[in-house]
Parts: C-alpha cells; structure tokens; sequence
C-alpha cells in the first residue's frame, strides 16, 4: 500500500507540478485594488476622456518599485507567483491595463490604444502612488509597454525585464498582421483580430472561461494543434474538446477570479493590441521621435516550447540586441507563460538579475547569446 501511494504522489507530481508546489499560496481576493483617474483620448470623437486605472499596491516602504505589466488575455493577478516571491523585499505595482479587468478604455479600440497612450496609464498609476523611478516588468504585450516606456521615459523607467517576446523596435518597415502570419503562420489568428475585431469580440466574450482556458495552456496540456492558426475564428480550435481542461497553472480560485474580473466588460477593449490603428500608430511615432536605443539594462527572459513564435530566432532576427547595449539574455523550459508555467526557474533567474546582474555592462558572453542558439 505503502508504494502504492508514493507512486500515485510522484505521477501527481509530474501531471500537476504547478499546482502541487503552490497550491493555495496566492490568494488575489487577500489584495487590495486602488484606483487611479488618468486621462486619455478617445481619438475616434477626437475627445479627451478620464479613464481609471485598477492596482494593487505592496510594500509600498521598500527601496525599489517593481511595476508588474501584463499583456493579452492577462491581469494583475497573473503575476501571483512573483508576488508570493518578491513581496517583503520589493515595492510591487500590480496593475489592469486599460480594457481589462477593472481598468476602462476610452471607448475606440481601433486607435486609442497606442504603446504611447498605455504608457502614459503607467505614469499615471506611478505618479498616484508617488513613486518616480521603477523596474519594469512586462509579459507579451506587456514587455513591449515597459519596452516603450523605457525608450520614452528613461527617467522613471531605469531597468527592464521582458518576459517571452522580444523588444519588436520601429527601426524597420511597418508590418501588418497578414504579413507576419505569411511567416509565422501561428500568428493568422492577428488577423482575425485586426479585420473581424468585432467577431473577435463577440466569440470571446460568448463564454469567457472556455476563452481564458483555451488560451491559458502549457507545454504539458496544450492547445490543439491548429489553434491560432486561422482567420475566422479564434476560440474555434477547441470546438472538439467537450469541455477544456482548467488552466493548469491557476488554482480554481484563482481561475474563478480571472473570469470574474473579466466579465466586468469582457473582451470588449482588450483587443487595442492587434489593432491596424493602434499598431500603425506605434510604430509611426516611434519612427517620427527616431531613437529606438533602449540604455538601461535590461533583462529578456524567452521560452523554448511557445506555440506561438520561436521567440530566440525572432530576437535574433529583429537584432533586438543591437538596440539593448545593457541586454541580459535568459532562455527557459515553457510555453508562452513561463513564469505562471515554471514559477520558481523564473522567480530565480528575475532574483539573480535583481541582485546585481545588471548593474554596470553587461558581459560580453550574456550580449552574444543568440549568436550561441
């Protein structure tokens, strides 16, 4: 019997190591959501409107701010697993971009939306919680916000970490969304978002949980194969899985939190990322200001198994690391979410760079790294 039950607790083990490392560590509902009053533009009625931007905020006393950035389908409390880990050392900021969760838009989703405009929401929130210089630390689209805050406001913003997609510069032509699928096909599912936006939505929003679980995988419970792959429909994929398994790095509480907080507004405008308008006008002013350098240091953090993109080769391929003369690069095991997926690799790569990695030059071996995959 004995043996029985050592079996039974190691295959646990290696089907739900997330959940049986952590389970019941994170609770978002323990956390207290502020709120700060920003202004936006509405550039559709061509208006300025006022926006409130949802956070937490943790040990505000500590030296050093970390602002925690999430990017699409994601919230606050996605970063859960850095919270438990860093809270008695750090300041953390943990906010809801515009159009998720309990954080507004200015109602155009089509063009209200810029990387400009997003970074204006963090100083925003900085300046409520009177803080004036910060680490930050961004996922997906979120890396690219901290990206372009830094390379607006090196003042506030004096380090970053950019978790699973690289720093994509303006230095280049504009690309669409059909143009990136042409290569990466696992990126057609843009298109959709960008052409049918308002099918997007309506799909999304029909059931939000099969939306978030179908989108929130790991390389150990994946997405069908053809998932992201199409340009009609997004959640579709899944259409042939009864029902889909819950998301594997999320306790049910906290999965139940997800669908609550978006069911506020659904998805509705969550979609600003993918947009032709607000990707144009990204890259527009940032080709019209010139300076795509980013001199802080700066921490890129790249899965192996994303379903999405090969993100070393697109980092290599972009020259990311030409506009990032203080670049730590970091590879490890994960699909598109590495730090809900493998927590503790990445909680102690994030320590050891905080701790000092990127102060001063970065060493020559960190800066060559995608010359070595």
């Amino acid at each position: 019997m004995l043996g029985f039950l050592i079996r039974i607790t190691l295959l646990c083990a290696l089907l739900f190591p997330v959940a049986s490392a952590i389970s019941g560590a994170f609770n978002p509902r323990d956390y207290t959501i502020y709120t700060a009053k920003c202004e936006a533009e509405n550039r559709a009625a061509h208006q300025k409107v006022g926006i409130s931007i949802d956070y937490v905020n943790i040990n505000p006393s500590a030296k050093t701010t970390i602002l925690m950035v999430h990017g699409w389908p994601s919230l606050w409390s996605s970063w859960g697993y850095q919270i438990q880990e860093f809270k008695d050392d750090y300041h953390l900021v943990a906010l809801d971009v515009r159009g998720f969760g309990g954080s507004t838009a200015p109602g155009d989703v089509q063009t209200s939306g810029t990387m400009g405009d997003l970074v204006g929401d963090l100083v925003c929130v900085l300046e409520h919680v009177k803080v004036d210089n910060v680490v930050c630390l961004g996922h997906d689209w979120g890396a690219e916000v901290c990206y372009e805050a830094a390379r607006r406001r090196p003042d506030v913003f004096t380090s970053i970490v950019g978790v699973t997609v690289p720093y994509l510069h303006a230095a280049g032509p504009f690309v669409d969304s059909a143009q990136l699928s042409a290569s990466m096909p696992r990126l057609t599912y843009q298109v959709f978002f960008e052409t049918n936006t308002s099918a997007a939505i309506a799909e999304l929003n029909k059931d939000i949980r099969k939306s978030l679980r179908g989108t929130l995988r790991t390389v150990g419970s994946p997405p069908p194969d053809s998932f992201l792959t199409s340009k009609e429909t997004y959640i579709g994929a899944w259409d042939e899985v009864p029902e889909i398994p819950p998301v594997p790095f999320f306790t049910r509480g906290e999965e139940d939190y997800f669908v609550q907080r978006f069911s506020l507004q659904g998805f509705d405008n969550s979609l600003i990322f993918y947009t032709h308008g607000n990707r144009y006008g990204t890259w527009q002013a940032a080709r019209a200001q010139g300076n795509h350098t980013i001199s802080q240091p700066v921490l890129s953090v790249l899965p192996l198994h994303d379903p999405v993109a090969d993100w070393v080769f697109a980092a290599k391929f972009l020259r990311s690391a030409a506009f990032l003369p203080q670049l730590t690069t970091r590879t490890m095991d994960g699909a598109h979410w590495p730090h809900l997926e493998n927590p503790a690799e990445f909680n102690a790569i994030l320590k050891e760079w905080l701790g000092g990695m990127h102060v001063g030059s970065t060493p020559a071996h960190e800066r060559a790294v995608f010359d070595e995959l």
